[in-house]
C-alpha cells in the first residue's frame, strides 16, 4: 500500500473496535508455604468413623494446606481424601478465602454422618460438614449453638476458639440436630431423642 493512500473503511473499523474482554478470571499466583512450617493435627470421629486432619499454617497463622487421613478405611476412600486435601491446599495457596470454602462445603449431607462427640459441633451431616465447620470454628470468627442446653443458648467464638462463650437467647433452638428420615426437616430435641415438628416423626424413641 502506498504511504499516502487513504485507509479503507474495514481497517478503520477494525482499529476502532473495542478490545475483547477475557473469558475467564485473571491468572492467580501461587503462594507456597515455607519448607518448615507449623501445623495443627486434629483427631475427629463422625458416626464411628475416625480420622485425622492436619492443617499447615503460614507464618501469620492462616491455613495454607490440609491433609486428611481416615483410620481403617479402604484405599478408595483414602485416595479420595488425599486428592480432596490437595485440591483444598492448592485453592488456599492461590488465594481462595477459607470463608468461601467453608460456606460451600459446610452442611453438605452424605454418609457417613453422626454424632462427633464435640459439644461445639454436635451432629455432623458428613465428614466434609464436620471438617469445614471445625475449620470455621478454629480459624474464622462466627457463632455456634451450644448443644445440650435447654435454654437455647448460642456460643460465640472469641479470641480463644477452643472456648465457647454462651450468649442467652429466648426459646429452644434445634441447632445441629439430625434431619428427619421421612421429610428431611431438622428435628427438635425431645427428652433423650428428637422429634420432627414438620411430620411428627421421631429418631427412634417412642
Amino acid at each position: 500500500m502506498d504511504a499516502y493512500s487513504v485507509p479503507s473503511q474495514d481497517s478503520i473499523a477494525a482499529s476502532e473496535a473495542p478490545k475483547t474482554q477475557p473469558l475467564g478470571p485473571p491468572e492467580a499466583n501461587r503462594h507456597r508455604l515455607p519448607d518448615e512450617r507449623p501445623a495443627i493435627t486434629h483427631h475427629f470421629a463422625v458416626g464411628g468413623h475416625e480420622g485425622y486432619l492436619t492443617v499447615g499454617l503460614y507464618p501469620n497463622g492462616q491455613p495454607g494446606e490440609i491433609f486428611i487421613r481416615m483410620a481403617k478405611e479402604g484405599s478408595t476412600i483414602a485416595g479420595l481424601m488425599e486428592c480432596f486435601g490437595t485440591v483444598v491446599s492448592v485453592s488456599l495457596q492461590h488465594g481462595v478465602p477459607l470463608r468461601v470454602l467453608c460456606d460451600k462445603l459446610s452442611h453438605t449431607r452424605f454418609e457417613p454422618s453422626g454424632w462427633t462427640g464435640s459439644a461445639e459441633l454436635g451432629y455432623a451431616k458428613s465428614i466434609m460438614d464436620y471438617l469445614f465447620r471445625w475449620l470455621e470454628l478454629r480459624f474464622l470468627s462466627g457463632t455456634q449453638l451450644a448443644l445440650f442446653s435447654a435454654s437455647g443458648n448460642y456460643g460465640s467464638v472469641g479470641a480463644d476458639p477452643s472456648k465457647v462463650v454462651p450468649i442467652s437467647s429466648q426459646g429452644f433452638e434445634a441447632g445441629d440436630a439430625p434431619a428427619c428420615r421421612s421429610c428431611g426437616a431438622l428435628m427438635s430435641p425431645n427428652g433423650n431423642c428428637y422429634v420432627c415438628r414438620n411430620c411428627g416423626g421421631t429418631s427412634g424413641c417412642s
